[in-house]
């Protein structure tokens, strides 16, 4: 391949992240099916890799991709009403329809009646569905994300996903893309909030490819979680998801260095945080925390990442009220990944013994193939001068890790392991990587 296509399909992959969920929603709300919404928008994109080499990018990308694959989905219509002997009137539907998408894409509505994004969550989230299959749905329509990268998010297997994926599709066909009545709001929130949460995790930690941050994934989070506090303003875990979300993104700017490297938590600019989007997660954290119910994961989460945020310089965070909020989460929300989270927090607050005998005492067969566990036990044991362990460790991460900058910090570990034992500025905290 030569240079000017390897550029034009690094153009095409990076517009498809970008706009590939507004894409599939429109041409849903267009089509009735998400099933062939994917269908369609995969066709305009296989065209645009075939195409803008010869031709160029277009002046709109994006705008191309949905003429492209809703051209695709009007054709497909009058095949299908020739064949029943309905063009005329089946046509004129598709041309309404068409219309009133291209408009909502040109004129980017963002609010509760035109947004074909938010629909197309809580249609995904749709009751008839699993919990499992709205969330992987939902990852790969709206979030852009392949299905190796949903089971990564998802700690799942990549089969099991893709059969979550195709049986939800299958589930959905003839459902309506629409907001669903307040009364059934409450069954599919916590499915709505679960699919925002991932997709940021995705954003903001790459789980593959050659970028340690995703913000187009952020950005989108964030504006789908601003969207559902302001339907839902009396619930606190919207709040809170909010919360987490915003000061978890303050981050992003400090994350990367120039050449694309990860810079980890300890050693950012924090001069570089977003103060707006801290002084707003600030502010969601207090809303949360006011409503008066109990406090769920995310609020949980947020408080953490406001320990954080507080904290002028990475020695002046509290890790004692981290590791305090942790083991609350750990009873709230039990999983293996807040587990490995609050040993991180128990090594800083406790003293690394602390720390690593928590995590050897999770279920290592469950995690095996989890590259931060290796990276936090690599840490632990770098800090305890057991040198030759922690370089062991940071080798199986970085084998088991299939994002590159991810890879080349736990390279670097590993290498720098055999010298004196590293201070704590040059920790792995967990609190930096969501999942």
């Amino acid at each position: 391949m030569t240079s000017g296509r390897v550029v034009t399909a690094r153009t095409v992959e990076a517009v498809w992240r970008m706009e590939s969920a507004a894409l599939i929603a429109g041409l849903t709300r267009l089509t009735q099916d998400i099933g062939l919404a994917e269908e369609y928008a995969q066709d305009a994109l296989v065209t645009a890799l075939e195409q803008w080499p010869r031709t160029g990018v277009p002046p709109n990308p994006a705008g191309w991709l949905m003429t492209t694959a809703k051209n695709r989905a009007v054709d497909a219509a009058r095949r299908r009403a020739t064949h029943a002997g309905k063009l005329g009137a089946l046509q004129r539907d598709v041309e309404v329809h068409e219309q009133a998408a291209a408009a909502e894409v040109d004129d980017a509505i963002d609010d509760h009646v035109g947004d074909d994004l938010l629909r197309l969550v809580f249609t995904a989230c749709h009751p008839s569905l699993t919990l499992e299959s709205r969330v992987a749905l939902t990852l790969r329509c709206l979030g852009g994300l392949s299905t190796p990268e949903i089971a990564r998010a998802l700690l799942a297997p990549e089969a099991t996903v893709a059969q979550r994926i195709v049986r939800a599709k299958r589930t959905l066909r003839g459902v309506p893309v629409e907001l669903p009545p307040a009364c059934e709001w409450p069954q599919r929130l916590s499915a709505v909030l679960e699919v925002v949460y991932l997709v940021f995790n995705e954003g903001y930690a790459a789980t593959a490819g050659e970028d340690w941050t995703r913000p187009a994934l952020c950005a989108e989070a964030l504006r789908l979680g601003r969207v559902l506090a302001g339907l839902l303003p009396a619930q606190p875990e919207v709040h809170g998801l909010v919360a987490l979300v915003e000061l978890q993104a303050s981050r992003l700017p400090a994350r990367t260095g120039p050449d694309g490297s990860a810079v980890l938590l300890a050693d950012q600019d924090r001069r570089r945080w977003d103060r707006l989007l801290i002084r707003r997660g600030q502010q969601a954290l207090t809303r949360a925390e006011s409503l008066g119910a109990p406090i769920g994961p995310y609020t949980l989460q947020a408080a953490i990442a406001a320990c954080h945020a507080r904290a002028a310089t990475a020695e002046e965070t509290d890790w004692r009220r981290i590791a305090d909020l942790y083991t609350v989460l750990a009873h709230v929300w039990p999983n293996p990944v807040v587990e490995i989270n609050r040993a991180v927090a128990m090594g800083f607050a406790e003293g690394p013994e602390a720390g690593l005998a928590h995590v050897d005492a999770l279920d290592a067969e469950a995690l095996r193939d989890y590259a931060p566990l290796a990276a936090v036990r690599g840490d632990l044991l770098a800090r305890l001068g057991r040198s030759e362990e922690a370089a062991a460790e940071f080798r199986r991460a970085a084998a088991l890790t299939r994002n590159q900058p991810e890879r080349a910090v736990y390279e670097a570990r590993a290498a720098a392991s055999g010298n004196a034992a590293p201070a704590s500025r040059r920790s792995v905290p967990r609190d930096d990587r969501r999942r």
